[in-house]
């Protein structure tokens, strides 16, 4: 398969996008939860518009950056160490998931390259829920690189649909290609504890989930239907060079990386990779299930997928779907205000879980019995 480099508003150094760059014309909100919700359509087939971020949802970013910028920097680190203890020797290929794990992709090449001394590369693909990874992709990365150095990342794990996406898919391609490719997810933050790659478990507020492709590298949430996406062909996205005078994605990169290098600087024992407790992980991760098992029931509604735990997961919810309520741990929690924000814009109701194991969930309005 003949292939164009494609590393949207990133440096080819950067990132390799395995996507076809498509045209497609924006379907409304209205329009798509519709569709998805009454099954005529799956998500990943149509894609909203993107418009410049305003100065409100800026206001938003910029305050969580601050709020959050240490500790994320921090756990970059700690999870570029990780990934350098499981691949000790050889090169690296690191396999983020796009969108959400490219940025993420970017940094931890550059923490791999110019603090871990190690030769890396980074591809971005698709993966889809319900629809698996895109294969051609996998093809094309192991023509070019050894199955042993690759590692898949993402920015976190909701309830884990796409990390359990992300394992189902690796057996069933392994299974096809009589390969052994391991299926771990490295993620900043592992809400579901699902993987044993992660900085922590930690529900924080992650930059990236406030705003779109302008940290992304100017490109769309991926795209699989049959008008535009072939079978040989790569999973597809928009690519956004109208918004390039608002691109954030080199600055936010930079940023992460400066304040890393002094985190570095003042502690050097960030470069030895932690050991995050099992036993707190699996703690977390089981209150987290047993709110899940219980949330269908207690917000009386069917289909578990209109339920997005997390704020990373919340926050996109009420940026991008049809939000119907939002549940909070704590009112006065810095990192939930630009989630009170938004529900209020949008007419949203709050409801208060002093007990929530989220800091944020979000709940998306069940169009068929409104």
């Amino acid at each position: 398969m003949a292939v164009k480099t494609f590393s949207g508003s990133y440096a080819p150094a950067d990132v390799i996008f395995l996507l076809k760059v498509i045209d497609l014309t924006p379907k409304t909100l209205e329009e798509r939860e519709r569709l998805i919700q009454t099954g005529q359509s799956h998500y990943s087939e149509m894609i909203g518009e993107e418009s410049p971020p305003d100065p409100h949802y800026l206001r938003l970013f910029e305050a969580a950056l601050a709020n959050n910028l240490s500790r994320l920097s921090q756990d970059l680190v700690k999870l570029a160490g990780l990934i350098a203890r499981k691949i000790p020797r050889g090169p690296l290929t690191l396999v983020s998931l796009a969108r959400s794990g490219s940025p993420v992709g970017v940094v931890l090449n550059w923490l791999l390259k110019e603090d871990f001394g190690r030769k890396a590369r980074h591809y971005s693909i698709s993966i889809i829920r319900d629809r698996g990874i895109d294969q051609n992709a996998l093809n094309f990365i192991l023509k070019e690189r050894p199955p042993k150095s690759i590692v898949f990342v993402d920015g976190w794990t909701g309830k884990g649909v796409i990390a359990r996406e992300l394992f189902k898919a690796i057996d069933d391609y392994n299974q096809k290609q009589g390969l052994n490719l391991d299926g771990t997810l490295a993620v900043v933050s592992d809400l579901a504890g699902l993987s044993s790659l992660s900085a922590g478990t930690d529900d924080y507020l992650i930059p990236f989930c406030l705003l779109n492709s302008v940290v992304s590298g100017l490109i769309s949430r991926t795209i699989l239907n049959d008008s535009h996406i072939g079978q040989n062909d790569f999973h597809g996205c928009v690519y956004y060079q109208g918004l390039a005078p608002h691109d954030l994605s080199n600055w936010l990169v930079a940023t992460i990386l400066a304040k890393a290098r002094r985190e570095i600087a003042e502690n050097p024992l960030l470069l030895v990779a932690p050991n995050v407790s099992q036993k707190d992980q699996t703690l977390a991760a089981q209150k987290r299930r047993d709110f899940m098992a219980k949330a269908k029931e207690e917000f009386q509604i069917k289909d578990a997928n209109l339920i997005k735990p997390g704020l990373g997961e919340a926050t996109r919810v009420l940026l991008r779907r049809r939000p119907g309520l939002l549940v909070v741990q704590d009112l006065a929690d810095p990192d939930v205000s630009h989630a009170l924000s938004l529900a209020r814009a949008k007419n949203v109701p709050v409801s208060l879980r002093p007990n929530l194991p989220y800091r944020a969930v979000a709940i998306i309005k069940n169009l068929k019995s409104a």
